[in-house]
């Protein structure tokens, strides 16, 4: 019998901060159903990130969560390019091809959790961004933070750019 009482319990919550009922407000699959491709890639204030910027920097960092659950090490840095992409490089991409990545390195983060037993987040790994060692319980709680974190960072940069949309 598997013992991941923990870990079904984070993932319900990853699950639910996508596409759930949250207490707090709209998710994220509610909060991109709710803008147009081109608003995807605005950025309502210069020092402020687009939606585009946004969703694609969560993707580099569950991805990179993905590879440390699965093989105990990942490989994105905070300075990596890769943790910020272009809003030119995004363009290209595509924003239904950002949101499918997107959902892709969720449900793959949440078919590796799925695999693992409660005491998986007590094993160390060692995170090459940290330059530290740290349970995995870290990692995946920080996911969960991350995310929160930057859902409500996407309502800001929404609600000002439909308010920028409406006094136009």
């Amino acid at each position: 019998m598997k013992r991941n009482r923990i870990i079904s319990h984070i993932i319900e919550q990853l699950q639910e901060v996508q596409n759930g009922k949250l207490w707090m407000g709209d998710t994220f699959m509610k909060k991109l159903d709710s803008i147009t491709a081109e608003e995807a890639f605005i950025r309502p204030l210069p020092n402020l990130h687009s939606v585009a910027e946004l969703i694609a920097h969560l993707t580099a960092w569950k991805k990179d969560a993905f590879l440390k659950v699965r093989n105990g090490k990942g490989i994105l840095t905070a300075d990596d390019g890769g943790n910020w992409p272009s809003i030119q490089v995004l363009k290209e991409i595509g924003w239904e091809k950002l949101i499918e990545e997107y959902e892709n390195s969720h449900l793959n983060l949440v078919n590796v959790l799925q695999e693992k037993e409660d005491t998986f987040l007590q094993e160390p790994y060692e995170d090459q961004d940290f330059k530290n060692t740290f349970s995995y319980s870290f990692l995946i709680d920080g996911i969960l933070h991350h995310d929160l974190y930057h859902l409500g960072q996407i309502g800001v940069v929404i609600k000002l750019i439909k308010e920028k949309s409406n006094t136009q």
